[in-house]
């Protein structure tokens, strides 16, 4: 074969290369891009955080008795409502009785020292006068009496000690309220040598509880006074309950190396549902911005590599932190946003493009292809900035 033929036979199967693989590609199709796009408009942007609590009374008052002895009457039980100077139970008064009528004989005796160190020294003090007695008999008369004055105002305290003590045999109730438990029973005896025994504890109100929450340290920094907080008790499974945030406690609670936070949650309980010790599932709203110009979040992080769209788009790009991109005919622009509030999924829009602009969220590339036949596409994806 000539040098001639083996030419031109290369440039056949060259030809018939190019041919089929335009055939090819007529029949596979070319890429397009296509744009999901949003409006810059009014939404909702909220946040909140979980935690448990406990539900308790607001007050409570642990009523006891500041003195020993048996239990003679218990007037009240659990459950029993109460009035602030009602009589809630007696103790026995015996020995009581015993230790005032005797600190009452030591006033008498007193009283009576007293009276004779009065006289003595008044005639001690004529005598000094006269020049009668020396200046030592007067001084010790004087001492006698002074001691005397002493020892009657000592017996009178006693005896206002003893009656005080014998009050105390009547316990009353401090608070109006419920009595929500009792540690004494009749015939008991109740010794206070070391501290106060509990007879009873009162709740003030029980349709004004309240919910003391475990906040994560992660999470205590968003809780604010005021916040709107819902929760759920076991008890209920299908009633959710209303409240908010009133106090956050300074002090840290370490258990098993988890650090937690008291938050005090107001739990009104007009219909008494709600009873002390139950465990409550609370959610707190930290965040919560109702009708504001936002856009979902994702719209934020569209950016449009210059590797895909470049061909294609004019790309108009700005130095910004945060901007949204708009699409007219083939020109994608970049403005540089100012944003608010974001609970992940939307994010506020403070400035930079107008409400009811339509603006980028995502793209897609995928194939055109023949009628009748299915576009095998793939969605382009996000590049994820920080915002």
């Amino acid at each position: 074969m000539t040098k001639r033929k083996k030419i031109i036979l290369a440039l056949v199967g060259l030809l018939l290369v190019a041919g089929i693989i335009a055939m090819l590609s007529r029949k596979g199709g070319a890429e397009q891009i296509s744009f999901q796009t949003t409006e810059v408009g009014p939404g909702d942007i909220a946040a909140n955080i979980t935690a448990t609590g406990t539900i308790e009374p607001v007050t409570t008052v642990d009523v006891g008795t500041q003195v020993s002895g048996i239990v003679t009457r218990l007037y009240v039980d659990y459950n029993s409502v109460v009035r602030r100077g009602q009589v809630i139970a007696e103790l026995d008064r015996t020995n009581l009785m015993n230790d005032l009528t005797s600190m009452q004989a030591r006033l008498r005796s007193a009283q009576i020292e007293l009276d004779y160190q009065k006289k003595n020294f008044a005639r001690y003090n004529e005598l000094k006068q006269k020049d009668l007695v020396s200046l030592s008999e007067y001084d010790v008369a004087l001492e006698n009496y002074r001691k005397a004055q002493e020892s009657v105002r000592i017996a009178q305290q006693d005896v206002a000690r003893a009656k005080t003590n014998l009050s105390y045999a009547t316990v009353y109730s401090p608070i109006d309220g419920v009595v929500i438990s009792k540690s004494v029973e009749e015939g008991q005896t109740v010794a206070s040598s070391f501290s106060t025994p509990s007879i009873v504890k009162i709740a003030k109100d029980l349709t004004d509880m309240q919910c003391i929450a475990k906040v994560d340290e992660a999470d205590i920094g968003e809780v604010r006074e005021g916040q709107r907080v819902t929760f759920t008790v076991d008890a209920y499974p299908d009633d959710v309950f209303s409240g908010s945030v009133k106090q956050v406690r300074q002090n840290p609670v370490t258990t098993n190396n988890v650090v937690t936070y008291e938050v005090v949650i107001s739990a009104p309980n007009a219909d008494l549902k709600l009873k002390p010790g139950l465990t409550a599932s609370i959610t707190i709203y930290t965040l919560e911005r109702n009708g504001v110009k936002s856009v979902p979040s994702s719209a934020l992080r569209f950016t449009p590599e210059a590797s895909v769209f470049g061909s294609k788009y004019v790309i108009k790009d700005t130095t910004a932190e945060h901007k949204l991109w708009t699409l007219q005919g083939n020109v994608l622009t970049a403005h540089k946003v100012e944003i608010g509030a974001t609970d992940g999924l939307r994010t506020e829009i403070l400035n930079g493009v107008e409400e009811g602009t339509t603006v980028i969220q995502s793209f897609e590339i995928g194939t055109a292809t023949e009628p009748g036949k299915k576009d095998a596409g793939r969605k382009g994806k996000e590049k994820d900035n920080k915002k």
